[in-house]
């Protein structure tokens, strides 16, 4: 079995569903609340559920049985303050998982993120060297959990300590997608605004405050959650890759593109207003974005990134546009 932790979230669902479409045995780590997250799962042979907390027990008891575990789950939120909470969850249990993964000889693939990069000072290669890593300067907590677990692993790699046969951190870049429909503000901005857009309205971007940007002009590197999910089936299909690997498109495209694909997608003319960003944002706003997949390339994944017309065409036509939208 794979277990898969975040596994009713957006990625992790989209991992699930490739999963068990190829016929493998799929166990889902994650919580469903009060809301339609379920839906993400529906239409899949799901092996079995485990809530959070009793993930130790469920390891202990089918250690035998685990071929990878998939770790998806975090505080995934960019605004969230409990550092507490982000320590517990982004750090603590990969940590755990880490562990575990090692003593048993099982693969262990896990998310970081793009937001390890910070504004981009330092440029977007994913280096898997000490020093390199030790630049990073993340602009919120969620950024730094993510690169305080690719700093340890890297670390611990450095020192001949025992670990998975497999491993692999990818830092994913802005996804978008099926099944982020849960994530609230924090789901894609074609998801946000695809109504808006369909229904003849005017879409509303954030003003620039850099003034080697236009408003609407900020560049971020969005990627198809289906290339993210190839990437991870790629390395469960390649097991002597193992490292932190940069997952985007490799293309940074504006939003002002974006919102133009998307009205292009619902046969509209494009509409955008400009508003003012929060202050509490504008300090850590990233302008610029672009994954450098080199590492991946030289590692032999070769199948092609999806370009943004056509990932938003077919994320629109095959899934937002539908009475049921989930994959």
């Amino acid at each position: 079995m794979t277990i898969i932790t975040g596994g009713a979230g957006f990625i992790g669902s989209n991992i699930a569903a490739s999963l068990a479409a190829r016929g493998e045995e799929v166990v889902v780590c994650d919580r469903l609340g009060h809301d339609d997250k379920w839906r993400n799962l529906a239409r899949h042979l799901i092996a079995g559920f485990v809530a959070p907390p009793d993930l130790p027990r469920y390891l202990a008891d089918n250690a035998g049985l685990v071929k990878a575990i998939i770790h998806m789950g975090a505080v995934s939120t960019t605004t969230e303050t409990d550092a507490d909470l982000i320590v517990e969850t982004n750090i603590r249990l990969s940590t755990l998982l880490w562990n575990w993964c090692a003593q048993r000889g099982v693969p262990f693939i896990y998310a970081s993120s793009a937001a390890t990069y910070g504004d981009g000072a330092h440029g977007f290669s994913d280096d898997n060297d000490p020093a390199a890593l030790a630049r990073l300067r993340p602009l919120n907590a969620y950024g730094w959990s993510k690169l305080a677990f690719d700093r340890h692993v890297v670390d611990q790699m450095r020192r001949g300590r025992r670990h998975p046969p497999q491993w692999a951190g990818l830092k994913f870049f802005n996804a978008y997608g099926p099944n982020e429909y849960h994530k609230g503000g924090m789901m894609s901005v074609v998801a946000r605004n695809h109504a808006i857009a369909a229904g003849g309205g005017r879409v509303r971007l954030f003003r620039s405050y850099r003034p080697d940007y236009p408003d609407g002009g900020q560049l971020r590197d969005f990627v198809h959650v289906r290339d993210a999910v190839n990437v991870v089936l790629w390395l469960l299909d390649n097991p002597g890759v193992s490292g932190i690997f940069n997952v985007g498109s490799g293309q940074a495209r504006s939003f002002n593109d974006l919102i133009a694909a998307l009205y292009q997608a619902v046969g509209r003319e494009p509409a955008i207003d400009y508003i003012e960003m929060p202050e509490s944002l504008r300090d850590r706003y990233q302008y610029f974005t672009q994954a450098d997949l080199g590492r991946l390339r030289a590692a032999g994944y070769h199948m092609p990134m999806t370009g943004l017309e056509d990932g938003v065409a077919d994320y629109v036509g095959r899934f937002l546009s539908q009475p049921d939208p989930y994959r």
